[in-house]
């Protein structure tokens, strides 16, 4: 089916797309454009969508808008729902009662898409891994698309799909939650206690990520951490063929990593692909990204491409990416760093201990552990979001908390957080954002909040070093 079709197949449904946002909008015009007469409904009200609200109303969308924006969707045949909005809320699941198609974007896609598919989804390292795939196969002549919870929604995209292109898709809980789809080659990170505010258990959660591997048959590809307890048991109840990456065993099949070097594995046939030293992005955390990554190719990309990849590659925007460097002082935005795991991961990662801002949205998970690797990895903490209080309580409680070593400040916002660390550091120092939270308690998104850290840091004034 093409997505023309696929539209066409909606003509005589009633259709409400839920959330006007980076995820849904492509696909609101792409109806709107076809002359479909939807129904678009928003938390948001009138006034906050502004002229948005207007043109939307303009070309033919009724709105629901505000209080009250998921009462009645009874009436629909089809529910298009925002990732943030999981098919277990009350509204949707009534409505599915009733006859409804609670649907996504992203299901959509999966099913239209006409090339080779590779999902990537995990708690932490998503991101930076598909986007190491994307670059480690473009490398090798491959035509890409990159997409997925990274920011770029491709339904709408398809037309310009060949069938030898590949897609590349970073995937979500949220948008993996109850989803029936099938990547060609689906990537498991890692899987740790994350966006308990949205899910309501642990399992719950744990549930979505294998959302992303359940539909595959045995000519597909399940590629896991052995190294991480939840995921090593994933490979147990796959239908695929299952590939593992480790820093700590040899595997049978897959990527491992021993005595600083990476190897493929092919039924116990080793063949060295790089010194893990060699590998341009710093952290042992970002090894793990590359040893999933090149699981993920094997067949697509050869051991000299992989090479030069990961020896040139400087990663991605957001992701313990170095702003500036001014009067001696580093500045490196970790934005991206929306869990305590991933924050943990940057603090090591560094070669100093580093000046950390850090607090955000509140996803209702531990701090404990990070708690700990801050008293003993950071210079000073900066803390601002709703989960400063939370954070500093945890960091106060760490058996490794000396306050004569590790100043705590509690900071109204990012701006003031940021300039007070510039004040207080010197020659040497570097200036972390990794907030180990979410970013909706005062942006939109974690790039908004990164992009905002950069205009702070770029507006100062100084000498600029190398």
């Amino acid at each position: 089916m093409t997505l023309q079709e696929y539209v066409d197949s909606l003509r005589s449904k009633r259709v409400a797309v839920i959330g006007i946002g980076v995820s849904n909008t492509p696909l609101i015009d792409l109806l709107l454009d076809n002359g479909l007469p939807i129904t678009v409904c928003d938390m948001r009200g009138e006034d906050a969508l502004a002229d948005e609200a207007e043109n939307l109303s303009t070309r033919g969308a009724e709105l629901r808008l505000g209080a009250g924006y998921l009462d009645g969707l009874n009436g629909f045949d089809v529910i298009f729902r925002t990732p943030g909005l999981l098919p277990i809320d009350r509204h949707l699941a009534e409505a599915a009662a009733h006859g409804a198609v609670v649907t996504s974007e992203m299901e959509a896609f999966f099913k239209l898409c006409p090339c080779r598919t590779i999902g990537i989804t995990g708690s932490d390292g998503k991101t930076t891994t598909s986007s190491i795939i994307a670059e480690l196969l473009r490398a090798a002549g491959h035509r890409v698309h990159l997409g997925g919870n990274i920011g770029k929604p491709l339904l709408c995209e398809i037309p310009d799909f060949s069938p030898d292109d590949v897609a590349v898709l970073e995937l979500s809980s949220f948008q993996l939650h109850s989803a029936n789809i099938r990547p060609d080659v689906a990537v498991i990170t890692n899987v740790s206690p994350n966006h308990l505010d949205k899910h309501p258990t642990y399992e719950d959660y744990i549930e979505a990520k294998r959302r992303i591997f359940l539909n595959q048959r045995k000519e597909d590809v399940l590629v896991v951490n052995l190294d991480n307890g939840i995921t090593a048991r994933f490979g147990e109840k796959a239908g695929s063929r299952v590939l593992y990456f480790s820093h700590r065993e040899t595997v049978q099949n897959g990527v491992f990593c021993r005595d600083g070097m990476i190897y493929y594995s092919r039924d116990w046939e080793v063949e060295p692909i790089i010194p893990e030293g060699e590998i341009l992005l710093p952290g042992e955390h970002n090894v793990e990204n590359y040893m999933a990554a090149f699981a993920a190719v094997d067949g697509l990309v050869s051991p000299e491409m992989c090479r030069k990849v990961a020896r040139s590659y400087g990663g991605v925007r957001h992701r313990l990416e170095l702003i500036r460097k001014l009067d001696g002082v580093s500045y490196i935005n970790d934005s991206i760093a929306t869990s305590p795991t991933r924050t943990i991961a940057g603090l090591r990662a560094m070669r100093v201990k580093p000046i950390l801002i850090a607090g955000g949205h509140d996803k209702h998970v531990s701090f404990d552990t990070l708690a700990d690797e801050i008293a003993e990895r950071v210079k000073a903490l900066y803390l601002t979001g709703d989960t400063a209080e939370a954070i500093a309580a945890a960091v106060r409680r760490s058996v490794f908390f000396d306050p004569s070593r590790l100043p705590i400040y509690m900071e109204p916002d990012l701006k003031t957080a940021v300039n007070e660390a510039r004040e207080r550091s010197i020659p040497g120092d570097v200036v972390l954002l990794s907030p180990a939270c979410s970013s909706f308690d005062r942006f939109r998104n974690f790039a908004e909040r990164g992009d905002t850290f950069r205009k702070i840091v770029m507006e100062f004034e100084g000498n600029e070093s190398n």
